[in-house]
């Protein structure tokens, strides 16, 4: 018998006769273009785009002519296009792409992908380019676990108490900054999670200028002080934080106790928020209340 071989032919690549395609593309190097990227802008009956302009050039540069129509859809428009979008889904095909990377990741795709899901009509992926995966892998970091969490915030404030939810994460974090911003968010970064926490800061992944820096974050925001440019993702490796004695946080449990919980339900609870067994917690508290 013949050895089984994974084969495909060009049925393979075709889009569905009807639904929502969610296409990854290039981050910058148009070589990064997958052929199923290709076909899919070649035969989409709507390609709606975070940017119609980019999606024509991209097209254009991969010399692919669409037979489909191209329609916006950013950030600020995508509620309204929802319906219409949703509408042509039904019968036909509608790819999604954004300017860079996979759409719904701090892209737009979200709204029509869950009205899609919700009315039944089919949803699929083309995948490819992720800036996330780029710089989690480029990071020399260990990112073996790890959260995305999209763009910093813009407010000093609310950047100060993101940080602060970070100091005993024990997942790597990875989000997406402006080179308006990075030398400031990295300031706040030393000064809450501290100048020895091991960082990367990638830019212009993909492209000619690409840059990874890997420091501990003091040295970083040195760094970055002298002026950054260009497309940013920050990885942050997780902290090491101790884990609590479990006497510490009988406090805790027992304000829960208090408010009318099960001592057991928030022991468990309580416990599994701060990396501890919760045998080990009730036993403290039982032992608290003796």
């Amino acid at each position: 018998m013949a050895a089984h071989t994974h084969s495909e032919d060009a049925s393979t690549h075709a889009l569905p006769p009807h639904g929502v395609v969610l296409a990854a593309t290039p981050l910058g190097n148009i070589g990064d273009a997958s052929d199923r990227l290709r076909e899919a802008l070649a035969q989409a009956d709507v390609i709606a785009a975070e940017d119609t302009r980019r999606a024509k050039n991209l097209a254009a540069a991969l010399e692919v002519v669409p037979r489909g129509r191209f329609v916006s859809n950013f950030d600020h428009n995508e509620d309204a296009r929802q319906q219409e979008l949703l509408a042509a889904a039904r019968t036909g095909t509608v790819l999604v792409v954004t300017d860079a990377g996979m759409p719904i990741v701090s892209d737009p795709g979200l709204a029509l992908v869950a009205a899609a899901h919700d009315a039944g009509v089919p949803v699929t992926c083309i995948p490819g380019p992720s800036a996330v995966t780029t710089a989690l892998a480029l990071s020399g970091l260990n990112v073996g676990h790890f959260i995305f969490d999209g763009f910093a915030p813009r407010k000093s404030g609310a950047r100060e108490t993101w940080l602060q939810s970070l100091v005993g994460e024990r997942r790597a974090v990875c989000f997406f900054e402006s080179p308006h911003r990075i030398a400031a968010t990295l300031e706040d970064c030393v000064r809450i999670l501290g100048s020895e926490r091991r960082a990367a800061v990638c830019r212009e992944l993909t492209k000619t200028y690409e840059e990874v820096k890997r420091a501990p974050l003091g040295e970083l925001a040195q760094w970055a002080a002298q002026g950054v440019r260009g497309e940013i993702t920050v990885v942050i490796e997780g902290g090491a934080a101790a884990a609590p004695e479990p006497e510490d946080l009988v406090g805790e449990v027992l304000r829960r106790v208090d408010a009318g919980e099960r001592m057991k339900d928030a022991a468990r609870d309580v416990a599994k928020a701060h990396g501890i067994k919760g045998s080990l917690l009730y036993d403290a508290t039982l032992n608290s209340r003796t």
